[in-house]
């Protein structure tokens, strides 16, 4: 699940380092209504489930929503594994950055311009976190809980696809639910 709509989503800015996604910038009003329907809208997720959420503010919100929703049994679990990627000197930032990057990405992703952390990066630690869950809960049902970027690349490694390709890949909206199916 991509975290519902966020104050930095409304006020148009990149929030992307914990120092300040961690306290700051949660949910709007729309971002917790877009939780919930989301929610409504899902016919697999279930008081068993195992909820782990990136520790920025938004994601964390998100979860806590889902959470409480499905009347979980399990608490819910952190992993800075989710978090989101840090976009560097575009930090506070217009999103309309966004697109820079992407295109360094398709052209580089291992670059790293102006302290972005590179695509392949954040494939490498959010696939690393998969194989870690996989081997420690399985036949489990899980929601992860996290960014944009986090899990466009988290999708394009079970396409098993390049993270220079990211983007090619139907863009996750906010509050989205999505299964994660290797190919």
């Amino acid at each position: 699940m991509r975290h519902g709509h966020s104050l930095a989503n409304q006020q148009g800015i990149i929030i992307s380092q914990p120092a300040t996604g961690c306290r700051e910038y949660g949910l709007s009003d729309l971002g917790r209504r877009q939780v919930v329907e989301s929610l409504a809208d899902n016919r697999e997720l279930d008081a068993d489930t195992l909820i782990i959420s990136s520790d920025f503010r938004r994601a964390l919100e998100s979860a806590q929503i889902a959470h409480r929703t499905l009347a979980c049994k399990m608490p819910l679990c952190t992993e800075e594994r989710l978090r989101e990627r840090d976009f560097g000197e575009m930090e506070s930032s217009s999103d309309q950055s966004y697109a820079e990057v992407w295109r360094e990405d398709a052209r580089d992703p291992d670059g790293e311009a102006r302290g972005v952390e590179s695509a392949n990066r954040v494939m490498r630690r959010t696939s690393a976190l998969v194989i870690d869950l996989e081997s420690r809960y399985r036949d489990a049902s899980l929601l992860l809980v996290s960014h944009g970027d986090a899990l466009q690349l988290l999708q394009a490694a079970f396409c098993k696809q390049d993270a220079s390709q990211h983007r090619s890949l139907r863009h996750l909206e906010t509050a989205e639910i999505r299964p994660l199916v290797l190919a």
